[in-house]
């Protein structure tokens, strides 16, 4: 594979066949404005906007700075590389709660996945999309998102009982999950179709296997349910939470297994049989009429009295698996990393930070900071897991 062009080259070619979307996708994922970036390489926000808007074009050496000050190289402005077709806003979980410029942060921080996906897919042939689209009714109820999360099981060939990784079911039809980067505490899970291949992204804070398990399987109800809807609306929010309960426990296979009264060890059982935590059943056994409003309220109240984590601990989240699979099989097939990144047009740095966020299996280092050194009795100081 050819070395990517450097330098003055790379800012004269980039120059030449400027792409303008990945000048707004730059500056997005660096969470900088117009004006920010204007004030860094001594431009008016309004040349900054006449070159997102492709109404002009900027030399090589405003392309140079503009580079230098987005950490990306020149050529990542140069026409050639492929840029998702971006068909509706992103489902974040609450507008309220984050800003714009975080929202556009994280969606940037999307493109560049696709990009790097996209490239991967020249070497190897990802599962295909098959998550079903299923329209809801103009003004649907809860059973009506109930019946499309128990239709979505059926098209995804799930069988009757308990999903056994919620994460390898979507990668399995096609979407690629991966975990946020420290961009910003605010951001919760997410979702977004890049073009025709889904992509969902958690938040790596909560490491907390049924709240994985609940956060997937609600981004998979926006992704099968809200292709036009508008947003960040609770009723949005509402139903992808409706379709998230009735997917994970469907209503006639969970009702008579539900204990009738507030019975802890029984609703232990049945976090451990269904992956999902003890507010998800408490809940679920609510909205069923199994316990009535009053058993409710002291159940929820006694969780939260107990604060985070739960008890009855199920282990750390779910692990995705498709990217990190098909980079590896890259390397088996004589496509090292580097060469993927340097197609892929995208700072090695931006590239091995996308891969991170796809692979939760590479040992991490862990200090003990309470530890002295040379103490005779001091714990273990270094410690190797596997996240």
């Amino acid at each position: 594979m050819p070395t990517p062009l450097r330098g003055s080259r790379g800012a004269e070619l980039a120059s030449r066949s400027f792409e303008p979307e990945a000048l707004t996708t730059a500056r997005q994922l660096r969470g900088l404005r117009k004006n920010e970036l204007a004030k860094k390489v001594g431009l008016t926000p309004a040349a900054v906007s006449q070159y997102e808007l492709g109404q002009s074009r900027p030399s090589s050496s405003v392309v140079a700075q503009m580079a230098m000050a987005l950490g990306v190289p020149a050529t990542f402005f140069a026409a050639g590389h492929p840029h998702p077709a971006v068909p509706s806003a992103a489902h974040f979980r609450s507008l309220r709660a984050t800003t714009q410029l975080q929202r556009d942060q994280a969606v940037a921080f999307g493109k560049i996945v696709w990009r790097l996906v996209m490239t991967v897919e020249h070497y190897v042939e990802l599962p295909p999309v098959a998550l079903p689209r299923l329209a809801l009714p103009s003004e649907p109820s809860r059973a009506d998102v109930a019946a499309v999360a128990r239709d979505a099981r059926d098209a995804m060939g799930v069988p009757t009982g308990p999903i056994a990784h919620v994460t390898r079911l979507l990668e399995a039809h096609g979407a690629v999950v991966l975990e946020l980067p420290a961009m910003s505490e605010r951001v919760d899970a997410f979702s977004h179709w890049y073009g025709s291949r889904p992509l969902v992204f958690r938040n790596p804070t909560k490491n907390d296997r049924a709240r994985s398990r609940f956060d997937a399987a609600h981004e998979a109800g926006h992704l099968v349910m809200h292709l036009d809807a508008e947003p960040g609306s609770r009723i949005v929010e509402n139903q992808a939470h409706d379709f998230a309960a009735e997917f994970l426990m469907p209503s006639a296979e969970i009702l008579a297994e539900l204990p009738q009264r507030l019975d802890w060890e029984a609703l232990y059982a049945l976090k451990r049989r269904w992956g999902t935590s003890l507010k998800a059943l408490v809940y679920r056994a609510h909205a069923l009429g199994v316990f009535r409003e009053a058993t409710y309220k002291r159940a929820m109240m006694m969780l939260s009295q107990n604060g985070d984590p739960e008890p009855c601990d199920l282990g750390p989240r779910e692990a995705p698996l498709l990217l990190e699979k098909a980079v590896s099989l890259c390397e088996e097939t004589g496509v090292p990393f580097d060469d993927l990144v340097a197609r892929s047009g995208l700072p090695f740095e931006l590239a091995n930070e996308v891969y991170a966020t796809a692979t939760m299996t590479r040992p991490r280092l862990s200090l003990d900071a309470s530890a002295e050194d040379g103490a005779p009795d001091a714990p273990q100081v270094l410690q190797l897991f596997s996240g």
